[in-house]
């Protein structure tokens, strides 16, 4: 019986940003064929806007009208826009903003009802998307609320760790308010179950970053940590979650503290992003843990500035299309196993498991 190729849906984002670029140069390398069957949620005219611009001459799209009609061996590409669609390479444009929503939308909506298996996002620009219809910070508050799902985490994915961020994009000086107890035991409750569902890791290990520096250094700096985060690790331990911390920031990563750890929970944004894109800008990959369905994206955005110019890397792009996929078979395997428990008692959920996937991908069976 021939194995069914996954479905990967993938919406295009801003068009006037890199986002064709990595996909196109993504899509051009056949053994993507190989792990799954992508299907493009854009427009054939922008597509060979960016091709002419990028100079690239042996690539092209499948074009079909809904994704029963992916072609396995083929990239294939479902037109959503009109073709009065206007590409201005570098330039943040109402049209580029409603072009992505239009694909998100359309992308999602054949998601929830089952024609494609995962999702994956390019970049899209955060201002020029809102509308009447997209009133979100951006793709992760989009996801929550079209999928119902009640807690979400922003889990970025590198080759060295794992780092979740606990509140998210919001302005800095919000951040000790919206941070408690309850909040910080949601997300290591959410970190864990991510990590054992979605990458097949048994009993994760899971450190927690303190808020100020050096983690309040007893509340002479602050006392978030005693009053907030201690609490909090307790209670995760009292569940049988394995966490640890809270850790003071600088040294967890200067010291190299993170290469021990399954997962890495941050307080706020810029304080688990900055080292993680230090570490593996080119190849880290943002997913949306707590989803019920997969949905990957890559580390990096629109990057205006070189749109068109082919500099941009398409490596996080692959890299958040080879875990998109790996993720759904560990799901898949975790399923099954759930299932019939008996029957696997011998297996270990580990992705080598579970299909043959590249070996360049991430190896989420071991800490990172």
């Amino acid at each position: 019986m021939e194995k069914k190729g996954i479905k990967v849906g993938i919406s295009h984002g801003d068009i006037n940003g890199i986002g064709y670029e990595v996909i196109i140069k993504t899509l051009m390398d056949p053994l993507i064929n190989d792990i799954c069957i992508p299907i493009v949620y854009g427009s054939p005219k922008v597509a060979a806007y960016h091709r002419k611009a990028l100079k690239i001459n042996n690539f092209s799209f499948n074009n079909i009208r809904s994704a029963e009609e992916a072609n396995p061996r083929k990239a294939n590409l479902i037109n959503c826009l009109g073709d009065d669609i206007r590409v201005e390479l570098g330039k943040s444009t109402p049209h580029g903003g409603e072009a992505a929503f239009i694909s998100l939308e359309n992308a999602v909506e054949d998601l929830k009802n089952g024609l494609i298996d995962v999702l994956v996002t390019a970049p899209i620009d955060k201002h020029n998307i809102q509308s009447e219809n997209f009133n979100f910070k951006g793709h992760t508050e989009y996801l929550k609320a079209r999928a119902g799902a009640e807690e979400v985490l922003m889990f970025l994915i590198g080759e060295s760790m794992r780092i979740g961020v606990a509140t998210g994009h919001v302005p800095l000086k919000n951040v000790p308010g919206l941070l408690t107890t309850e909040l910080l035991i949601k997300n290591i409750k959410l970190m864990n179950q991510s990590l054992i569902l979605d990458f097949g890791i048994r009993k994760p290990k899971i450190a927690v970053l303190g808020l100020n520096p050096h983690a309040g250094d007893n509340s002479l700096l602050g006392t978030e940590e005693v009053e907030i985060i201690n609490p909090a690790i307790a209670r995760a331990e009292e569940d049988g979650i394995m966490a640890f911390g809270p850790f003071p920031a600088d040294g967890f990563f200067g010291a190299g503290s993170f290469t021990k750890f399954d997962g890495i929970l941050a307080m706020y944004h810029d304080q688990g992003l900055a080292p993680f894109k230090a570490l593996s800008f080119d190849s880290g990959v943002n997913f949306t843990a707590g989803l019920p369905f997969v949905r990957t994206s890559p580390a990096h955005g629109t990057a205006f500035s070189i749109a068109g110019t082919g500099e941009a890397s398409e490596n996080s792009f692959r890299q958040a299309i080879y875990l998109a996929c790996n993720i759904f078979k560990n799901r898949q395997m975790y399923a099954e196993i759930a299932i019939n428990p008996l029957r696997h008692h011998n297996i270990e959920i580990h992705s080598e498991k579970v299909d043959e996937l590249p070996p360049e991908i991430f190896n989420p069976e071991q800490p990172v």
